[in-house]
């Protein structure tokens, strides 16, 4: 996970220097938070990976000196296929379609998204298809 934490804060550090020497440079506001909200989005998850790979056992994956027997095995457990998913992103499109159209469909849209949630609830909590 070092490797995938690294390239993260790569990028994260990237952003913030971009986003401060344009910052500076323009004092443009709009810019500046994007490039801020992009280096948030490299340094969070990145931040996170790196106290994780602390935290865990040495994959193979990390270990330079491994052979390519130290990855075999299994892979992960793989959800089926599921509808629910879709329909979550159906209803995180309406929510946002609300800032544009008006506030019916903030309705249709939180209706389609709670019933997403409890629907793939229900289906992790029985094994199958609903």
């Amino acid at each position: 996970m070092k490797v995938e934490a690294y390239v993260l804060l790569f990028v994260g550090v990237f952003f913030g220097l971009v986003g401060l020497v344009y910052w500076l440079w323009s004092h443009e506001d709009a810019g500046g938070i994007m490039l801020l909200g992009s280096f948030l989005l490299g340094c969070v998850p990145g931040l996170y990976y790196l106290w994780w790979s602390r935290r865990m056992p040495r994959r193979a994956e990390d270990d330079p000196d491994a052979s390519l027997e130290d990855g075999a095995g299994a892979v992960g457990a793989f959800p089926g296929s599921s509808i629910w998913p879709f329909v979550l992103g159906l209803g995180a499109t309406f929510v946002a379609a609300a800032l544009v159209f008006g506030a019916w469909t903030l309705g249709v849209g939180l209706f389609l998204a709670v019933s997403a949630l409890v629907g793939v609830i229900h289906e992790s909590r029985r094994g199958g298809l609903v």
